[in-house]
């Protein structure tokens, strides 16, 4: 007997000026129902979400739960209709608990009483086998707790239909197992579940239903056992592309950075980096993993000179000169002096990558391009730079002079990693440089990275897709609170291994001595 269907979008279109988010798109999920929500950068799944959950409201098209037609208009609404939306970004105060959380703004007529919603949250946890202290606060929780408490949030308040953007973003592989042995348990008693991510092989695993958007258009659903990543990427993309990142044997390698020992403490005394040692070598892509907030950002900002050092020395084997210089405290420009080029991509795009209101063009310039080259060959100005990026990572934009803030995340996120890469470095630091982009893009970005490999850069990528890391990187190297707690060979470690090592506290290293 066929499932019934919990949630029909009907003709739905949205616009922001001229730009069309949705164009009439019509799709359905049923009770009982995981469905993957699939597209590219800026095809319209979260905008498409964001109506269901009431945070946009649509210009056109009908909404039905239940068979019943709806008006969305606020999140209130949403609830109303028993509909949750878990954000990729929480929010959650930090300072409460995980219950106050979860109670925070109710209306009760029956008054406040939390010994009773304690035990409605316990009966949630058990229910679907979720791992939650209602009593612990949230700044004690590591990411997938405080995402559990997004998720009983909205079950607490009786959701039928959940909606989770990009839920495994940041955990390990081992926290995923455990978010998708929930979310099954979830299905299999009667809600409806929708998700939108970026990792094909999530969904697959995952979802029985995969509905695709390219453009703001609805393109189709298909069971997922009927599928594979190749033909799902083309429905995406629109044509058939590679999905296979082609990892050289490293050429000519050489020590290029070597970090010895190094520490960072933060303002409060809170142990950033803790006693860092590793080796960087040319011709190698060397990976960082490790659950967010670990310590990746402060030691690529060491390196950058953006973050003062309590101890320890980064030694940099200079090419040319066969010197080596210690970078510790040395400010980004000195650094740049002594000619060392480092391209960063930070985590905070437009906080420290770009500046919004600039064009494309003036935030080429940040760069000194005197001695740079270009993507490729030879050396440009910044229009023709800016150009080349546009083309080359297809950076969706009505021109190189439109400012960086109208673009989109990921269209941002492009030419950033375009410019960094096109200072011709001898080490390139790139933070989690495809966070946000769709498939295609984002292959794009990993075959850039090996042309610089090959070309003997010395390439460090910081990524949370443990799938990528192992399939890109030489080595990897795994930090647990600000500490290495292992370097595997990339070729050779499983995603498992990994997930064991970014959990590995101080003390286990350490045979449990404290």
């Amino acid at each position: 007997m066929e499932k019934k269907i919990a949630l029909e979008l009907k003709n739905i279109t949205k616009t922001f000026g001229s730009v069309i988010a949705n164009k009439d798109i019509s799709l359905q999920v049923r009770k009982g129902e995981i469905l993957s929500v699939l597209g590219e950068n800026g095809s319209g799944k979260t905008t498409l979400m964001n109506m269901v959950s009431g945070i946009y409201y649509p210009d056109s098209g009908r909404i039905f739960v239940d068979g019943n037609e709806v008006v969305i208009a606020s999140p209130k609404d949403a609830f109303e209709c028993k509909i949750g939306m878990i954000h990729q970004h929480f929010k959650l105060v930090d300072v409460f608990s995980a219950a106050e959380n979860i109670v925070l703004g109710l209306e009760d007529e029956k008054g406040f009483d939390m010994a009773s919603y304690i035990d409605k949250i316990k009966e949630i946890t058990e229910a679907y086998g979720f791992e939650l202290d209602p009593y612990k606060k949230i700044y004690e929780m590591s990411v997938s707790e405080k995402q559990t408490v997004e998720i009983i949030k909205v079950l607490f308040r009786g959701a039928d239909i959940l909606i989770l953007d990009e839920p495994t973003a940041v955990l390990t592989p081992q926290e995923t197992v455990k978010l998708f042995k929930v979310l099954r348990n979830m299905r299999d008693s009667g809600k409806a579940i929708i998700i939108i991510t970026h990792k094909l092989h999530e969904v697959l695993s995952l979802s029985d239903n995969v509905a695709v958007l390219r453009k703001g258009e609805y393109i189709g659903t298909v069971k997922t056992s009927e599928t594979n990543e190749a033909e799902l990427t083309e429905m995406m993309v629109g044509k058939k592309i590679s999905l296979n990142i082609d990892r050289s044997e490293p050429q000519n390698v050489a020590d290029r950075l070597v970090v010895e020992n190094i520490d960072c403490v933060s303002r409060e005394g809170i142990k950033l980096l803790d006693n860092v040692s590793f080796t960087a070598r040319s011709g190698e892509i060397l990976g960082i993993a490790g659950i967010a907030g670990s310590g990746q950002r402060e030691l690529l900002e060491a390196i950058a000179g953006l973050q003062k050092l309590d101890e320890g020395k980064i030694l940099y084997n200079n090419p040319k000169t066969g010197s080596q210089e210690d970078l510790r405290d040395k400010t980004p420009l000195e650094i740049r002096q002594l000619g060392v080029r480092l391209a960063f991509v930070p985590e905070d795009r437009l906080g420290m990558g770009l500046v919004g209101n600039m064009d494309i063009v003036d935030n080429m310039m940040l760069r000194s391009y005197r001695k740079g080259k270009s993507l490729f060959l030879q050396k440009k100005n910044p229009k023709s730079l800016a150009e080349e990026i546009i083309e080359r990572l297809e950076v969706v934009t009505p021109s190189a002079y439109t400012p960086v803030r109208r673009l989109s995340g990921g269209n941002v996120q492009k030419v950033l990693v375009g410019r960094e890469i096109a200072s011709a470095p001898t080490v390139l630091m790139a933070a989690y440089p495809v966070r946000g982009l769709d498939i295609n893009s984002s292959y794009t970005i990993y075959n850039l990275l090996n042309e610089q490999k090959q070309k003997g850069v010395a390439v460090i990528f910081v990524g949370e897709d443990l799938d990528v890391l192992i399939e890109l990187c030489d080595r990897i190297l795994v930090i647990g609170a600000g500490r290495v707690t292992g370097i595997v060979d990339g070729r050779n470690t499983t995603k498992e291994e990994i997930g064991i090592l970014m959990t590995k506290s101080a003390s286990d290293e350490m045979g449990g001595e404290q």
